[in-house]
């Protein structure tokens, strides 16, 4: 799986390819995917938004690039609270952009809650949840003496529960 671009919501390449040039930041994104694609046909193609719990500009951003034809085959979001809102939030969001899109979705950056950000991206309708990756692990893994700490061992709980069969 390639990504093109990270957390992408606003463009690439500003000023040209910000997302106040929808068709310009379209044509990048293509010739992005037009480069993977040139290496290898079979590579999934996620486009990445910053858009976990904000349903409103993750559908706006995602109909404006299907609107002009870029093509992608997985949906990643990021999800920090503290710019995405809520679980619930997350939750909704997700659930909506499934039944829109019929894609596949990631949780691509997140750092806390991963027991409920694993539920809710394992638990999307039609098998649509893919994966989650936790940002900056070593912050999460790891205390201030190089110690790791016991958030590691909620991840063989996690895999148990969730990429049984994967």
């Amino acid at each position: 799986m390639v990504q093109i671009g990270n957390e992408i919501n606003h463009g690439i390449l500003w000023p040209d390819g910000h997302i106040g040039n929808p068709d310009n930041l379209a044509e990048l994104l293509k010739a992005g995917v037009e480069g993977v694609k040139e290496v290898d046909p079979s590579i999934i193609i996620m486009m990445h938004i910053a858009l976990g719990g904000q349903n409103e500009e993750a559908v706006f951003w995602l109909d404006n690039m299907i609107a002009r034809d870029v093509h992608f085959d997985v949906i990643g979001l990021s999800y920090y609270p503290r710019w995405h809102g809520t679980l619930d939030d997350l939750l909704f969001n997700t659930n909506d952009l499934v039944k829109r899109y019929n894609k596949d979705i990631n949780v691509v950056e997140y750092s806390q809650y991963s027991k409920e950000v694993h539920e809710i991206v394992f638990s999307l309708p039609g098998d649509h949840g893919e994966g989650t990756f936790i940002w900056e692990p070593l912050n999460v893994f790891f205390g201030r003496d190089r110690e790791v700490t016991k958030d590691i061992k909620s991840y063989d709980l996690l895999s148990k529960m969730y990429l049984k069969g994967r």
